[in-house]
């Protein structure tokens, strides 16, 4: 103790060597390294990525129930989005919330997921056909989900989130309740396909933007297959795509998010729709995703995220993502086909 007191102590001598002998510079100077030192140690803390949950397909009373586990699983990520440590930071206009970014892309990996399943929901999941009314409390809930995610104050990000929070608790509960036949859930092989090709297209973009950490030359094949396709306008039939330097941990915690989120929700699904699945013969196919995603969630040892070539001295964790959410995409698109299949 004794030793790390004078390395304090001389450390803060050759500090404040300038200033002179004013007390308050000092004082001042003091207070803005405690600061300082006690800002940094909270990043650090809220910076720590929530631990996995259990989900459940059971009731209060332990009866199995078609839906709950897939819209616990969307609730249980939703609160964790709002009350893991720090809260939720994408708004935060202060410090140490506002140095902070791997966290904030964190959270728009997990939003986003939230978002696209609480639409399959209410679009699909909660109706029985195309001509069937939606749920009321999914109805309120989806758009406020879609609210602006960095919005400070008039409204709060937060406070559209908790509103859209309330509708699917509410609606949670209304499954449960034998004496409200309008809350459904309708776990039909179709249903899941369509929420699968956005999960698919999801993954697939953010494979494309973790691979091009390092540069990649590619063909033109945005109107491949089609003879009288068009496009808007003209595009080059060999681009170089690049993830800027300043962008490639976003992407990074991006899909650490994303893949956070699915991994719940496909836990989910597996319980509720285990019949179609099995029918099937598909849930293989889905845990087999399950356990790709898993694997993105591996503990990061380095103290930022590394950019090496393919081949290179150093790591490059953007492949690796890239390579684990690959797979997973390519297995979804393999489950997809299971289920079209009469």
């Amino acid at each position: 103790m004794d030793k790390l007191q004078q390395i304090w102590f001389s450390f803060w001598d050759s500090l404040t060597a300038g200033i002179g002998g004013s007390r308050i510079l000092k004082s001042f100077l003091a207070l803005v390294v405690v600061y300082l030192l006690i800002a940094g140690g909270v990043g650090i803390y809220w910076s720590i990525e929530p631990d996995p949950f259990e989900v459940r397909s059971t009731d209060v009373s332990g009866k199995p129930v078609v839906g709950v586990a897939t819209t616990g699983a969307l609730v249980r990520v939703t609160e964790t989005l709002l009350e893991k440590s720090g809260g939720y930071l994408s708004n935060d206009r202060t410090p140490p919330g506002v140095w902070l970014d791997n966290m904030p892309n964190w959270e728009f990996g997990v939003l986003v997921q939230a978002r696209d399943m609480a639409r399959a929901m209410r679009k699909d999941f909660s109706r029985s056909q195309s001509q069937s009314t939606e749920d009321p409390d999914l109805a309120k809930a989806e758009p406020m989900l879609h609210f602006n995610n960095n919005s400070w104050l008039f409204p709060s990000s937060e406070g559209e989130y908790r509103k859209a929070l309330k509708g699917l608790n509410s609606y949670y509960l209304r499954l449960q309740d034998p004496s409200q036949p309008d809350a459904q859930f309708y776990a039909r092989a179709d249903n899941l396909n369509n929420w699968l090709a956005d999960v698919s297209t999801r993954l697939g973009s953010l494979s494309q933007r973790l691979s091009a950490s390092v540069g990649q030359k590619r063909l033109n094949t945005d109107l491949a297959g089609e003879a009288d396709a068009g496009q808007s306008t003209a595009s080059l039939n060999d681009m170089e795509i690049k993830t800027s330097f300043f962008e490639i941990d976003d992407v990074f915690y991006e899909a650490r998010g994303t893949a956070w989120a699915l991994i719940h929700l496909l836990k989910g699904i597996e319980q509720d729709f285990g019949p179609a699945l099995d029918k099937k013969n598909a849930r293989v196919s889905l845990l087999q995703i399950i356990r790709e995603l898993e694997a993105t969630q591996g503990t990061i040892w380095s103290p930022m995220i590394l950019n090496g070539t393919e081949f290179g001295f150093l790591a490059n964790h953007s492949l690796v993502m890239a390579s684990y959410i690959s797979r997973a995409n390519a297995a979804i698109i393999d489950l997809r086909e299971l289920l079209s299949q009469g």
